[in-house]
């Protein structure tokens, strides 16, 4: 059983506590039903049970809020049972939260019911062949043509693409140069001329697909805020979602420590269990040391966005940064721990091992996320250079 002492640290109320307890119970009972052999029905049958359990009811909230901890805790939970039920519940989420916090009486009205309860799957399409990270460099147009928008261009890596119902699709309107000149819509799945041009596989399934938008035409109600706020709108998005990809990574290394201590302690190596070689000792130590800080980022990032934090870019950058960086590393050590077991497929370090790697690159890859550390230390040494006469 992973370490769950964690929960006794100040960043958390007695509401998480009791919430990560009932999660543990469910998913202990509900997700080892799931048939992986199919990906698309494996998600739409998690989305289904997590609808009817009422997980997702923390993914799209009623009053347009969301608890990051909760997601926080309910990702790292999902993600140290099945790797895919968190994909489902965070796609959830990431799908429809442009809608929760930006959207408008009527959007939200029609389309969260649906995401609370698992009718309907969403997903966030923001990445484009020629534009990941660097959002300011969409290449997807929405012009005005009447009163309806057309958009026209081409998304890719796009989480639950094929699969999904309602589409947050972001393109640019023109307002400015750049990031100034973005919009955000909400997009029906069956809406005309927005296609599947390609599924995509990854080396952990996943739905995902490139998609192409060929004069999609949609009434002027389907933007989301205003004309030119869609670069505020993800970024605001991914302010909140970011924090629970470290906390994903959480879920897998804790389940690679355990998987570790198991085998430490039940396998022999010269006549002695392995867990008494002190190279073994060193290894289990330091995932213990990794799990434990990456936890304390992750946590931190989560309360401080839950107390008002307007944004916690620095913060959420730091938790996913180290904990996905560190969740490798841990991962790596249970494959080698395990020796030729730790590689046969199937088994829970080689499956670790395969999920893990995807956490480093999507919402921003290791790289970027230096860079926003980087430059928020700049921001922060100018202004302070400047308050002291420097």
């Amino acid at each position: 059983m992973a370490d769950r002492s964690y929960l006794d640290w100040p960043f958390f109320e007695e509401k998480h506590r009791e919430l990560s307890d009932a999660l543990e119970r469910w998913a202990g009972r509900r997700l080892g039903e799931i048939d992986h052999a199919d990906t698309d029905a494996a998600c739409r049958d998690l989305v289904a049970k997590l609808g009817q359990g009422g997980w997702l009811e923390h993914a799209a909230s009623e009053d347009g809020k969301l608890d990051v901890r909760s997601l926080c805790l309910i990702r790292e939970t999902l993600a140290r049972h099945d790797g895919l039920a968190d994909f489902a519940f965070a796609m959830q989420g990431l799908g429809s939260g442009a809608i929760t916090l930006f959207g408008s009486d009527a959007q939200k009205s029609e389309w969260l019911p649906k995401v609370r309860s698992g009718a309907a799957i969403s997903a966030f399409a923001l990445t484009e062949p020629q534009s990941g990270s660097d959002v300011a460099n969409l290449a997807m147009t929405a012009r005005r043509d009447g009163d309806d928008w057309v958009l026209s261009g081409e998304k890719t890596w796009i989480s639950n693409g094929g699969i999904a119902d309602l589409y947050v699709v972001f393109a640019r309107t023109g307002e400015g140069p750049g990031a100034k000149g973005l919009s955000a819509f909400v997009v029906p799945a069956d809406t005309a001329g927005l296609g599947v041009a390609e599924r995509l596989d990854t080396i952990a399934p996943h739905p995902l697909a490139r998609l192409s938008f060929e004069d999609v035409r949609l009434p002027a109600d389907a933007i989301i805020g205003a004309p030119g706020e869609g670069f505020r709108i993800a970024m605001s998005v991914l302010d909140v979602f970011r924090s629970t990809v470290a906390a994903a990574s959480l879920g897998f290394a804790r389940r690679a420590m355990d998987a570790s201590l198991d085998r430490a302690s039940s396998r022999e190596l010269f006549g002695a269990p392995l867990f008494e070689m002190q190279m073994v000792q060193g290894h289990i130590a330091e995932m213990a040391h990794g799990i434990d800080a990456g936890a304390l980022l992750t946590y931190r990032a989560a309360w401080m966005k839950d107390m008002g934090a307007p944004r916690v870019s620095r913060e959420a950058a730091m938790a996913k940064l180290f904990s996905t960086e560190e969740a490798q590393k841990i991962i790596d050590a249970a494959v080698q721990l395990h020796g030729g077991d730790g590689v046969r497929s199937g088994s829970v370090p080689e499956t670790l091992y395969r999920e893990i790697r995807a956490l480093r690159i999507y919402e921003g890859a290791s790289d970027v996320q230096k860079i926003i550390i980087a430059r928020a230390a700049m921001a922060a040494h100018d202004k302070g250079g400047a308050a002291n006469g420097a």
